[in-house]
């Protein structure tokens, strides 16, 4: 589509989005306090005139609130998880899930997967909107579908093995524990080829192990239930960013503490505006995903792409003024050699009142079962190489490989103990 048709789209859809949320309470009321109408949007530059949604506004208005549509028309419900409180319920006409299934379908296919592939989905089918998402658009490819669910991993090995799975789906966490126990069962996974990793944030260092022990190209998903779920943004070929559907969302890149629009290259919190959604359209909702416009076009030839993900605005830990987020820790920790798969970090608040980060790592059995002084070196070098990057002092304490706990959904590394000081 050409940038001027696609532009004309978006606008349209913009308009009609607006139109939609009128049947929202709290956008009806809002948008009469700024003054704001559909016929006001003119240009894609006037969406900065409209407000922001925050995902407490959706938890205010639990659990109906946020429907533009009489619940006879929504035939499927999705809440959030991983938070405290009172989720966020999500709701899909059959629009909806249409519209859903398709975004899935097209970055399955952009990956090169077609109805000849056996797809392996070992993601939760429930609440969380990953699994069904990816069911749905796997199958609208035409692929042989196995809703593997999580959990039973020896199990979920031998499904890949025994019915020649060419493609899994799951969180990059649950991918490195899948590794981890096909190579104790002795298994190189031969028939698998792609594999589709999303739901955290996860490291190229990350990638490049994923692809090396399980043999498959490995591509970053990203989505939002509020968005749908899954679907927003995807990785090509190239491995390089992930494209957006522009047909389908408006995307802004912020200042998170000023609320600025930041131009290409500058690193900020990613705003969305589906353009397509029935039953629970937004406007300009903040993500707290913390990501940039990439500058250059895309050798695919497709549409503008975002970064890879640096964390979240609010799992963003302050460690004595400095910001750190868990995936810095894991790029600089995955990219060690002696480094095993698991880590967890917990802070403290000293006698001091001081914050203390301790980091437990796993070490590779070849380096664990070595001498002491060998074990030393180790722990020296970690400690060394998180404050060269980090800027900041850590304590490290090396496991046995194994000891730490392993995850089948989002993968919980950061245990932050200051609130119970």
């Amino acid at each position: 589509m050409r940038p001027d048709e696609l532009e004309h789209l978006q606008l349209s859809r913009l308009r009609e989005t607006i139109e939609r949320v009128q049947h929202v309470p709290f956008y009806r009321d809002l948008l009469a306090q700024e003054g704001v109408r559909a016929e006001d949007i003119r240009t894609l530059e006037d969406l900065q005139r409209l407000p922001f949604t925050r995902k407490q506004d959706l938890r205010d208005g639990y659990p109906f609130g946020f429907f533009a549509v009489p619940l006879s028309r929504v035939v499927r419900i999705h809440t959030t998880s991983g938070t405290t409180g009172k989720p966020t319920v999500v709701g899909y006409t059959r629009g909806d899930l249409d519209r859903w299934s398709d975004l899935i379908a097209r970055n399955l296919t952009m990956v090169g997967l077609t109805e000849n592939d056996v797809f392996q989905n070992a993601v939760n089918m429930g609440m969380f909107t990953g699994g069904l998402g990816f069911h749905y658009g796997a199958e609208k490819v035409g692929m042989t579908v196995l809703p593997a669910g999580t959990g039973n991993t020896r199990r979920q090995i031998e499904m890949i093995d025994d019915f020649g799975v060419t493609a899994i789906h799951c969180t990059p966490s649950y991918a490195m524990h899948l590794a981890e126990v096909a190579e104790e069962m002795g298994s190189d996974l031969p028939s698998l080829k792609v594999g589709v990793f999303g739901a955290e944030p996860w490291s190229d260092a990350t990638r490049n192990d994923l692809q090396d022990r399980l043999g498959v190209t490995a591509y970053d998903s990203y989505g939002l239930s509020e968005l749908f779920g899954p679907g927003v943004a995807f990785e090509c070929p190239e491995q390089d960013g992930l494209h957006i559907w522009h047909d389908s969302y408006l995307v802004e890149i912020i200042d998170p503490a000023t609320g600025e629009q930041l131009g290409p290259g500058e690193r900020g919190e990613l705003v969305v505006t589906p353009l397509v959604k029935e039953a629970m359209p937004l406007i300009r909702y903040r993500t707290g995903d913390i990501t940039m416009l990439l500058e250059d076009d895309c050798p695919c030839g497709r549409t503008r792409r975002i970064a890879r993900f640096s964390g979240r605005v609010d799992d963003m830990l302050i460690i004595r003024g400095i910001n750190v987020f868990p995936s810095q820790i894991e790029h600089i920790l995955m990219a060690l050699p002696e480094v095993g798969d698991q880590f967890m970090v917990y802070v403290d608040r000293n006698e001091h009142h001081l914050d203390e980060m301790t980091i437990h790592v796993e070490v590779k059995r070849q380096y664990f079962s070595g001498e002491l002084a060998d074990l030393a070196r180790i722990q020296q070098k970690i400690v060394r190489t998180l404050r060269d990057t980090l800027e900041l002092r850590t304590a490290v304490q090396l496991v046995e490989p194994g000891s730490l706990p392993r995850f089948e959904g989002k993968a919980r590394r950061v245990v932050d103990r200051r609130t119970n000081v």
